[in-house]
């Protein structure tokens, strides 16, 4: 019987060892430096020639929600040891696939956001970057019958491309 408990206080003890080191690290790939435990990220205003209303709201939020989610840093309004700040700068429409009638069968709804990150305690992790995803929809549909599911989309996949380049390291 000792000997059984013997073993697992010492299988307990090896993957303890093997799952603490330098740094925090989440199953979702992020690498915090240990020291960060605050995040600030501000108000994305929308500065975009052609403004959605719910947009800057929505995406803010969605960015907030996914650094809270996915890692153990604490969200403050201002001043976190990691910061988020930036604006959107892009959105558009355009046709993409034209067809033999000069008649366009596909369409392309485009979001741009400047982005500017700081890391406190390291400065070669700061950037400033420009992040743009599109999703293209039917001709035959409106906009205003997609535009919802269109932004979800665009906005999961430019927040992991932020979420990846700001504690990922990609």
């Amino acid at each position: 019987m000792i000997i059984k408990i013997n073993k697992i206080i010492f299988f307990l003890s090896v993957i303890i060892f093997f799952l603490s080191g330098c740094g925090i690290y989440s199953f979702t790939g992020a690498s915090i430096p240990p020291e960060a435990k605050t995040i600030s990220i501000q108000h994305f205003p929308n500065n975009a020639s052609l403004v959605e209303p719910t947009l800057s709201q929505f995406f803010t939020d969605a960015l907030k929600d996914k650094f809270v989610s996915q890692t153990t840093l604490i969200l403050v309004k201002k001043n976190g040891d990691l910061r988020l700040e930036g604006e959107i700068t892009g959105y558009s429409t355009k046709p993409v696939a034209i067809t033999g009638d000069q008649t366009a069968a596909l369409n392309r709804l485009t979001i741009t956001i400047m982005v500017r990150y700081v890391n406190s305690f390291d400065e070669t992790k700061n950037f400033e970057s420009s992040f743009s995803r599109y999703e293209d929809y039917p001709s035959n549909k409106n906009l205003s019958a997609v535009q919802e599911t269109l932004i979800t989309q665009i906005n999961e996949m430019l927040i992991d491309d932020i979420f990846n380049k700001s504690v990922v390291n990609w």
